[in-house]
């Protein structure tokens, strides 16, 4: 009979791994459409002080090519006061600063509102786990995200 303990536990890993990946991501589901919940991220970012760098309309590009997808939309912002000690601390934090959320509806016409987490995103730089920014933008991104979901 052969061992099969080498291959369940590569396979165990590849299972946590997954996991762990998926939980890098934050959904949260919304009762808007994609349009109004992007549109009601932009307001509460902007009463939050932060830049919005740009605004991605995902299913717009793809029309624009002839192609369909689903509602998505991106937007992109941030605060120089929240990300500019990341960069300080390692400048390829610059790869996923601003921040960004995307709302998109599912194939069964549910909305999403999804990010990554800044502990994730930021992972494998010269970022101190414990820095206080990314608990700040983890809790920023907390509220903004439930301001864009509220009814």
């Amino acid at each position: 009979m052969p061992n099969l303990a080498p291959n369940l536990a590569a396979l165990s890993l590849i299972v946590l791994s997954a996991g762990a990946a998926q939980a890098d991501y934050i959904e949260t589901p919304s009762p808007h459409s994609v349009e109004v919940t992007i549109d009601k991220l932009e307001t509460a970012v902007k009463n939050a002080g932060a830049t919005i760098f740009a605004r991605v309309d995902h299913a717009g590009g793809a029309a624009n090519v002839e192609m369909e997808l689903a509602p998505a939309e991106l937007l992109i912002f941030g605060n120089p006061k929240l990300g500019t000690p990341a960069l300080q601390d390692d400048i390829r934090a610059g790869v996923h600063l601003p921040l960004r959320v995307l709302a998109y509806e599912d194939a069964a016409g549910q909305v999403w509102v999804a990010y990554e987490s800044p502990e994730a995103m930021l992972d494998g730089l010269q970022v101190p786990g414990d820095a206080p920014y990314l608990a700040m933008m983890s809790g920023a991104l907390d509220k903004l995200t439930g301001a864009a979901v509220a009814e």
